[in-house]
Parts: C-alpha cells; structure tokens; sequence
C-alpha cells in the first residue's frame, strides 16, 4: 500500500497561497494513485485560480480517461488543462498572462512515472543515502547553467531565478517532460514547489527526511524550516512512500 501526505503552506512574505496540491492512493480511473504538486503564478487570485484549476482539471481528466497507459493519460490530462487556463486568461482580463508549474505522478508495477511543467521539483530520496531530483526546472536560470554561463551555486541565488520558460496556460499547447523512475520499497519521493528548495538546498533535505518521524511530521519540519530560512514563499510539500 503506498503511503502520501501533502501539506501546503502560505509562507512567511506571501497576502495568498497559491500552492495546490492533491493526492490519492486509492485508484483513480485507470491509474492505481495519483500525485499532483501545482505552483500558480499571476495577479491577485490569478495564480491561485490556475494552480487550483489545473490540479482539479487533471484529477478530473484522469478519473475519466479510457487510456492505460500512465503517459498519455498524465499527458492528455495536463493539455486539457493548459487549454482550460489559456482560454480564462484570454477571457477574463484580471487572469490575464496566468499560469501555473504542475508535477504528477504515479507508481505504477514499481515504476514511478513523471510529468513536469516549469520549476516545481519531484525528488526521489534512496533509503537514507542519496537525493536524486528527477524532474529538470523550465527556468531562465537553469537554461544557464546548462549552457554554463553560470554555476550551480550562483545559481541558487540569482535574482532571475523566479522566471520560468514554461507553464501550463502561458501558450496554446504545452511541451511536458516524461520520466520513469524505477522505484524500491525503501525509497521516499517528494514533490514540492520552489518555495520549499530556495529555502532549503539538497543535502538539508535529506538529512530532514532521515529524522525518525511519521510523513506527517517530515512534511512539517520541510515547511518549518523553509519559514525558518525566510519563507519568501508559499510551500508546497508531497511525500509518498511505496
């Protein structure tokens, strides 16, 4: 049986939370789970409104699709939804130019598969050893550092690192990257928005996730002290055992 917790949490300098989240262990039309991690971005409400949306939107999708295999229904899913909040923005004036990261997941016969769009991260953490980030951010930043103009740790704090150069919504389609991850028993995935890894770099998190605690309490500590570190940001935090 796999076990899930997702918390979110406003932050420290944020007026609203635009962090969405949703888990289900239990089967979901076709697929045996479903993980989805959303990190809206846009004016007052527009942001909350697009991660909300699309969360909801792929849930739905999902429930519903006759496909059985985990890409093209996790793919179809978030098309619907780019398509869902391309139309609003363009409608509605006040949502103009939102848009919103997505992370999904689902384990499917030990594989763990993938989708990501923009810079909210999925993590698969090895025993008490290794963190490995299996998504690729779709940043200004990231694109530098693999083009090498800069390095990893300048990286950390540059001051373009919020622009992303992709997100459900901000076009007509919507490219998604696809991995899939052999999972064993003893692994711990997270999935989690920006908010959480600009305030806590890798190795942290690991030693975080190695305290002897329920998911419950792991997610809490992740978000304290990511508030501890500033919280500049709304955090999001899904921990999923297999």
């Amino acid at each position: 049986m796999v076990k899930a917790l997702a918390i979110t949490d406003i932050g420290k300098r944020r007026q609203l939370n635009q962090d969405f989240v949703f888990t289900s262990t239990l089967p979901l039309g076709n697929l045996p789970n479903l993980f989805v991690v959303a990190d809206g971005m846009g004016g007052h409400k527009a942001g909350d409104y697009a991660s909300k949306c699309t969360v909801e939107t792929i849930v739905e999708e999902v429930a519903k699709s006759k496909k059985t295999e985990p890409v093209q229904i996790l793919d179809d899913a978030i098309q619907c939804a780019n398509r869902l909040i391309r139309k609003k923005s363009l409608e509605d004036e006040s949502m103009d130019g939102m848009g919103t990261t997505v992370v999904a997941s689902t384990l499917v016969d030990g594989t763990l598969y993938v989708a990501n769009v923009g810079d909210s991260r999925l993590y698969v953490i090895d025993g008490k050893t290794t963190i490995t980030q299996i998504t690729r951010d779709h940043s200004l930043v990231e694109e530098m550092v693999r083009m090498g103009g800069i390095d990893r740790e300048t990286a950390r704090n540059h001051p373009d690192k919020n622009i992303i150069t992709r997100a459900v919504g901000a076009s007509l389609s919507v490219n998604v990257d696809f991995f899939e991850v052999p999972m064993k028993t003893t692994d711990t995935v997270l999935m989690c928005s920006d908010g959480l890894t600009n305030m806590i770099d890798d190795p942290d998190i690991l030693r975080l996730l190695n305290a002897e605690k329920e998911l419950k309490a792991k997610a809490e500590l992740l978000i304290k002290t990511a508030n501890d570190n500033g919280g500049k940001d709304n955090i999001a935090v899904l921990l999923m055992q297999p």
